[in-house]
Formats: C-alpha cells, structure tokens, sequence
C-alpha cells in the first residue's frame, strides 16, 4: 500500500466526499478515483460500496480506516527523526512568475518566520507545468491560479484582470489594437480575445508569451497593449482606463500544498502560512 493512497483514503474518511477529500488534498477528483482503485488492488477487496446516492466504506474500509492514521503517522514519524540531524529543511516551491514579484515574496518571508534554517528552490513556471511537478512529488507548495468554479488548494488572493499600456502609448481607435497575450492556457488570453471579438473591436496578436517579462517587455517598448492580473503589474506599465474595452475576469490565486511524506511543511504549519499571506 503507498503512503499517500492512504492519506487520499483518510482524506475521504474525514469528508465523506471524493470531491471534498480532492479538494482537500489538492488533486483532481479523477486522480483519486484511480488511486483508490489501485489501493483496492493492492488490498485485494472494495473499500466502498453505494447506499442509495452515498458512497460508504465497507466492512474492509472500516478495518483499513483503522490502520491508515496509525500507519502514516508512524511513516512521517520515522521520516522526520531520520531527516532531523541533516541541517537546513529543503523547500521546493513553484510560482509563475506573475506571481514572483507580489506573492512569492510572501511566501518566502512567512516560511522564514516559521523557520529560519531553510534550504529554499525556487521553479517557475506555468501552474499547470506546476501542477504536474507537484503530483510527481518534485515540489512541495505551489503558487497557482486555479480554475474557473474550483475548490482546489487555500485561496491566497483574488485579482481583477486589467488592460495595461505603456504610459506613452497613444489608443487609437481608427487602427486595430495591437495585443500581446500570455499562451493560450492562460485564463486572459481566451476572455481578451472573446471580449474584443463581441465589442466588435479590430485587433492584432503580436505575439502570444510564456513570462510575464517578456510580455512587460513587449508594452514597455510601445509594440503592444496587453491583459493580466492587476496583481501582475510592474510600474513599467499603467492600467488603461477605456471604457470600450471588454472588462476582464477576476482569478482567484491559491496554495497548493504536495501530498507526499517527504514534503517538510506540515498541515498546521500551512495553515499558519495562509494566515500570513492571505489577502482578503
């Protein structure tokens, strides 16, 4: 049985729900369907079984459910008594880096209050290459801008998406907006494509961008306006007030916390973080 199949089923014991222990844990609910399912493997018996719309633990899952805690207490027990005269704690946190130079500050800040012998690394990245790294245990926390109606991960912040220009930047109406976008996984590369689409208004992609450096770089040359979270924003560039301009979503930024024994930040610990960098 894997250690954290164990803590996916503990997670659904606590819950009741695959969603809420999903949600919980910082995984999609497909993710830990397939995991329960290989712990069933393993076992060689069901863990759950319908009663009427519920899904429950049977008579098997109740056994197990007695074990689970015991077990990966004991596992991250030995694991932290072994680590504890190894020096400085290794920290592997991923941040795109929209968010490198307003959260990750935070967040760095905050886990050195917590603890000053740290051993901080540092990835960025876009969150779904973050995400993947993540699952595969390569980082332990991980800025990210999560999906559209999620629970997933703690929220951090919310931003208002803007339209941004470089201050000597003239709009002219007469000419086709010239636009530079982050990739197209991107939540305001879609919205600012569709809003100008049903504002009827004519625009030019100049480039599509993986950084938010590159995309500063390219308004602050005069080659483009662009969309990003009001959060994103370096003094470089000033948020256009143009009512003609489709308005832009809202993201909701969140923590995501890796479910592996090795990850050195403990549940309570991560709550004590939320605390600290929360934005309301």
């Amino acid at each position: 049985m894997e250690i954290d199949a164990l803590r996916t089923f503990c997670a659904f014991v606590d819950t009741g729900s695959f969603t809420r222990a999903a949600a919980q844990i910082c995984r999609t609910q497909s993710a830990v369907s397939m995991q329960m399912k290989k712990l069933e493997q393993d076992i060689g018996s069901s863990l759950f079984e319908k009663q009427g719309r519920q899904l429950v633990l049977t008579q098997q899952g109740h056994q197990l459910a007695s074990y689970a805690k015991q077990l990966i207490n004991l596992h991250d027990e030995a694991f932290k008594q072994l680590q504890a005269g190894t020096g400085n704690r290794r920290i592997r946190i991923g941040c795109p880096d929209d968010y490198a130079h307003s959260i990750l500050p935070r967040l760095v800040n905050s886990l050195r209050m917590l603890n000053t012998a740290l051993d901080i690394q540092i990835s960025c990245a876009p969150s779904s290459e973050l995400r993947a790294k993540l699952d595969q245990g390569q980082l332990d926390l991980v800025i990210a801008t999560r999906s559209p109606n999620s629970e997933e991960g703690y929220l951090i912040q919310s931003s208002q998406g803007v339209w941004v220009k470089s201050p000597s930047f003239k709009l002219n109406p007469a000419t086709p907006l010239p636009l530079a976008l982050f990739q197209r996984d991107c939540k305001f590369h879609q919205a600012s494509i569709e809003g100008l689409l049903k504002a009827e208004r004519h625009f030019n992609i100049i480039a599509c961008c993986g950084s938010v450096g590159a995309l500063h770089g390219l308004i602050e040359q005069n080659l483009a306006i662009g969309s990003m979270a009001r959060i994103s924003m370096q003094k470089s560039v000033e948020e256009i007030t143009d009512e003609t301009l489709p308005l832009l979503p809202v993201i909701d930024i969140v923590l995501l916390h890796g479910n592996h024994a090795h990850n050195p930040v403990s549940l309570e610990q991560l709550k004590s973080l939320i605390e600290h960098i929360k934005v309301v």
